[in-house]
């Protein structure tokens, strides 16, 4: 059975100058869902969100942009907005489980609302044209929470439910639950993609056993961490390139330029970098010690220095092990 491989979106990492970086170097990944589109309280779509979808910025990318809302007005007005810029999909946020929108009623914070979401998607299906797509967890407070919202979203022509087997108060931690997530494929008629915590290529094979009707698969932290490893799920191997070390160069320093450019100030340039590092260092050898080279580096010409240092480290580490 073939698979695709989705790229969950990481809010302030996934913008289209990562997606370009990556479709470059790596590949892998079949569909990119974008950052969501949030409004506080104006219907208005925010520069940023007018970049990061303008499909100029997004030539030979499939992508599909995101909404976080949790009435109809903003979720049509959203419809409304990437169909006109040439998008036919738009798929809905009922996942984020951070407090800063799950205590506003948004992301998984909504699932424990059913009646909500019902009145919501009998809008915009009545509304509007649009193909809806949902990613979602299991519930904030409680795994059961889904199965109070699967019956409802039988009602209506969702394309798919991607599904990460945690709760909003989770967050990332804990363990995933596999078992609420077996329950929700008998519970529901939808497409369920899966999505949450691949990590490796001998983890997405594990759960490909566990689940044999799954055939898409999201990959949301993994792609910053292991940008190699949608290529390696897609080739079967656990065997990376040997110039691995030189393609990952390439790849950072596109994406340090592109940022380089597009922020104001070495300070925001060395934030975002950082950032960044804090997923790629985890492919690396001791990587506890480059992360912390990285904060040290406290101008553009310190941290130039100490990402050559670590990569020239990787090299030799490579050679050492072959």
């Amino acid at each position: 059975m073939s698979i695709t491989l989705i790229s969950s979106p990481l809010q302030g990492f996934t913008d289209f100058r990562f997606r370009n970086a990556f479709n470059k170097y790596f590949g892998g990944i079949d569909t990119f869902y974008a950052p969501y589109i949030r409004f506080n309280g104006t219907l208005e779509i925010k520069s940023s969100y007018e970049r990061d979808l303008n499909p100029k910025n997004n030539i030979g990318i499939d992508l599909v942009p995101q909404v976080m809302a949790n009435n109809a007005d903003e979720f049509l007005f959203a419809a409304k907005y990437v169909q006109s810029i040439g998008y036919n999909e738009l798929n809905w946020n009922l996942g984020c489980p951070y407090p800063m929108v799950t205590n506003r009623g948004l992301g998984s914070g909504l699932i424990c609302q059913p009646e909500k979401i019902n009145s919501i998607l009998n809008r915009v299906f009545a509304e509007s044209d649009i193909t809806v797509s949902i990613k979602m967890r299991l519930g904030y407070a409680s795994s059961e929470e889904i199965f109070q919202v699967l019956p409802i979203l039988e009602e209506y022509p969702v394309k798919c439910i991607a599904i990460h087997p945690r709760i909003g108060k989770q967050l990332y931690k804990g363990s995933l639950d596999l078992n609420s997530f077996e329950r929700c494929l008998s519970n529901t008629s939808h497409k369920v993609y899966y999505n949450g915590d691949i990590v490796s290529v001998a983890v997405f094979n594990k759960l490909a056993s566990q689940f044999p009707t799954i055939n898409h698969w999201l990959i949301g932290r993994g792609v910053i961490a292991d940008p190699f490893l949608p290529g390696m799920i897609k080739n079967n191997t656990s065997i990376y390139p040997e110039n691995r070390v030189d393609i990952f160069s390439k790849f950072h320093d596109t994406l340090f330029s592109d940022y380089s450019q597009a922020l104001s100030g070495s300070s925001h340039i060395l934030t975002k970098m950082l950032h960044f590092w804090e997923y790629f260092i985890t492919s690396f050898s001791n990587p506890h010690k480059g992360f912390k080279k990285i904060k040290k580096a406290k101008n553009i010409g310190a941290y130039e220095a100490t990402v050559r240092d670590i990569l020239s480290n990787e090299r030799q580490t490579d050679l050492s092990t072959q």
